[in-house]
């Protein structure tokens, strides 16, 4: 049965998939033929075809190396060469490496997802193109995503969906908390992006999509009617169409000379950018969506899983925010000057970067030969830097593996420069600021108002994607009082 395992893969991916594959690996070795690469790193090229593709898959706690890269580095070393997604490839878990491949975008890499991604995110996705076009969109997402991090009416917007939450969660004794946390994110960023409330038809619409469509991102690309892949396709199509109704709604207002009400949203901003497709704008909001809603909840996710193992630091973040309440009125929300207060909760975020590995690596190709050190990396060979190689390198970090916010606390600029949180040179996440104040906001009202522990085995998993084996079960009860807290350590 072992030996059928390639054959039966190759049927599952489907055969414009696995045509895909055979023209890649026509070309790959026509080159080698022509030009025989030396000094390769070390390493194995698997199965024929395949490579090590599903090993390198295979889902483990995100907090770890996991078993392929364990065993790969422990026995080629931190950097190695395999054969993963139809394409010959070098693994790097080094940090100096990966920091050179991401300063050097566009000069000697470049972005180079498998093409069935492409079909999902679409032609346009800032993930996906390159160059001038690249430069253009990104801009665009950073100018506003500066403006919204301190603007009054985001910040209250956070903290109303924030609150909401916590009131809906009254008398429970459990939560699916990374479920509501994800509905929590898209509501919040449909509602800044184009101005959509939590309450209106179309805002459970694009939720159930944009669930379809993440979906997608983590199944078997296999473009036939059923598929988890085909109906991300499809999703991504109507939510491409909800977008293009509302830009037609926006224009009739502008035309007929009234005034629309509200805010200026990131819609208005972009539909002002003369120099912008229809099809552009669809792709930078549904991308900033993308990224304001699943990173930002996985992340948010990653942090409350970790507090619930680590009391200390969560007793410490709590006294934190107690202090920031304690100098606030009666009912009066936080604002731009309390978020520059919470320091802690700034090394919490990164260590739960650090720790939880969201973005476990990204995929490169080498534009030209590149030398590194003692190896040659060929043109036309794709790059994977491994992020989580880094982060849990012992080598850089006294036990990597532990939730540790504290390391950062005395030591951030050091720790800054061994860790890839998000991301790094041109493509460095331009929403990581917007993020930050997100999760900083919901943590106040959360540490504030319960307690929590999580099942032994709802562990968070890279599928490569983070998720959780339980969807993160949590078991709450209200926060003690002030006057509780007192009493209880008197005792």
């Amino acid at each position: 049965m072992v030996g059928l395992a390639p054959i039966l893969f190759a049927l599952l991916l489907g055969l414009p998939i696995f045509a895909y594959i055979l023209v890649q690996i026509f070309f790959v070795a026509l080159h080698d033929h022509k030009n025989p690469a030396k000094n390769l790193p070390p390493g194995s090229m698997g199965w024929p075809l395949f490579g090590e593709t599903l090993g390198f898959l295979k889902p483990h706690c995100s907090n770890t190396l996991g078993s392929f890269l364990q065993q790969h580095c422990s026995r080629y070393g931190k950097v190695f060469k395999s054969n993963l997604f139809g394409s010959p490839t070098i693994v790097s878990c080094d940090l100096e490496l990966n920091a050179f491949i991401l300063q050097n975008e566009e000069k000697l890499f470049q972005a180079s997802y498998p093409k069935p991604i492409h079909g999902i995110l679409g032609k346009h996705s800032l993930l996906t193109v390159t160059g001038e076009l690249h430069r253009k969109l990104r801009n665009i997402g950073v100018s506003f995503i500066a403006t919204s991090k301190s603007s009054p009416d985001f910040l209250h917007w956070v903290q109303k969906l924030s609150i909401s939450m916590m009131e809906s969660w009254n008398g429970c004794e459990q939560v699916f908390f990374y479920k509501q946390t994800k509905a929590f994110t898209l509501r919040l960023m449909v509602n800044h992006l184009l101005s959509v409330k939590p309450d209106e038809p179309l805002a459970s619409r694009i939720l159930q999509d944009f669930e379809t469509y993440m979906t997608g991102f983590v199944s078997l690309p296999l473009n036939i009617l059923g598929t988890a892949y085909a109906r991300a396709v499809k999703a991504r199509a109507r939510l491409s169409f909800s977008v293009k109704e509302i830009m037609t709604e926006r224009r009739k207002w502008k035309a007929s000379g009234q005034l629309r009400g509200g805010e200026e949203d990131f819609l208005d901003v972009i539909l002002s950018k003369q120099s912008l497709t229809d099809e552009e704008i669809v792709s930078i909001v549904l991308d900033i969506m993308l990224g304001g809603y699943e990173t930002t909840a996985t992340l948010m996710s990653l942090i409350v899983y970790f507090l619930g193992h680590a009391p200390i630091a969560f007793h410490k973040l709590k006294e934190e925010h107690q202090t920031i309440r304690e100098n606030k009125k009666d009912g009066e929300l936080l604002n731009w000057e309390d978020y520059k207060k919470m320091d802690f909760t700034d090394y919490v975020i990164y260590e739960g970067m650090r720790c939880g590995n969201v973005v476990k690596f990204v995929h490169r190709k080498a534009l030209v030969d590149v030398k590194f050190k003692e190896f040659l990396i060929p043109s036309g060979w794709k790059v994977l830097p491994i992020f989580t190689g880094a982060h849990m390198d012992p080598d850089l970090h006294e036990n990597p593996t532990e939730f540790d916010p504290w390391r950062w606390i005395n030591n951030f600029k050091e720790m800054s420069k061994k860790v890839t949180v998000f991301g790094g040179g041109s493509r460095l996440c331009p929403g990581a600021e917007l993020a930050k104040v997100v999760i900083s906001f919901f943590l106040h009202h959360l540490i504030l108002s319960y307690r929590w522990k999580t099942k032994s085995d709802d562990c968070p998993l890279a599928y490569p994607y983070v998720q959780f084996r339980r969807g993160l079960l949590l078991e709450i009860e209200p926060a003690a009082s002030d006057q509780q807290e007192k009493e209880n350590k008197s005792i």
